[in-house]
């Protein structure tokens, strides 16, 4: 049994009171892995932007809105947890500035300055210790296996899944999972649930052949 933190679903950056940059996550395969998980006996604590679907009971939910907000929560939780599997799509970016009021039509032009949200995974993964296994998750339109490769050592993530745009609000999924070397281990077609189950599997054997190396070595 292990101790998970899962980050779900999509965040919001605020333009002014009621308009807000987002994409189009829905949390469904954030959920399934949650439940997968804790089918195979694990302990689960997620993190999740604003999304429609529902947790498994057994799950801690944290509800967050902001790329920060999840960032700040994650930061604090990730010290408890022996795998975090970053399955969020947080909004990579935010305006400079946050209108006060309702932005009025004026009839011309509106121009938004943006700036880089934090990355999550990435700030994570430069903490991790030794007994942590982080995963990414990277969802790409061209140039799929570099820019996965690219992000896993960004991130020091010891695992990509590269899925694509195709799986948001959908019920399946289509993933490779890769290391950080680039090399496909395995591809999982299906549904959410069974890809998640699939991902988790995957986690599981290679984390205990770490350990098993680990023990070795001493």
């Amino acid at each position: 049994m292990a101790n998970l933190l899962i980050t779900s679903g999509p965040t919001r950056q605020y333009l002014d009171p009621v308009r807000y940059l987002t994409n189009a996550s829905s949390g469904k395969m954030g959920a399934a892995l949650a439940r997968q998980a804790i089918n195979r006996g694990h302990m689960v604590e997620v993190i999740s932007g604003p999304v429609e679907v529902d947790y498994p009971e057994q799950t801690v939910v944290t509800n967050v809105v902001t790329t920060e907000e999840m960032l700040k929560v994650a930061e604090a939780r990730f010290p408890h947890c022996e795998v975090l599997i970053g399955a969020a799509a947080p909004c990579d970016y935010r305006p400079k500035r946050i209108a006060e009021e309702k932005i009025s039509k004026t009839g011309g032009l509106l121009t938004l300055s943006l700036e880089e949200t934090p990355d999550i995974v990435a700030s994570l993964g430069a903490k991790k210790r030794t007994d942590q296994f982080v995963v990414g998750f990277a969802l790409e339109t061209d140039d799929h296996h570099f820019r996965a490769v690219v992000k896993a050592e960004r991130k020091n993530c010891d695992l990509m899944v590269l899925n694509r745009p195709q799986a948001m609000h959908a019920d399946t999924n289509d993933v490779e999972i890769m290391l950080p070397s680039g090399e496909v281990i395995q591809r999982i077609q299906g549904t959410k649930d069974e890809v998640a189950d699939g991902i988790v599997a995957v986690v599981e054997r290679l984390v205990q052949e770490r350990n098993d190396a680990n023990t070795v070595m001493l």
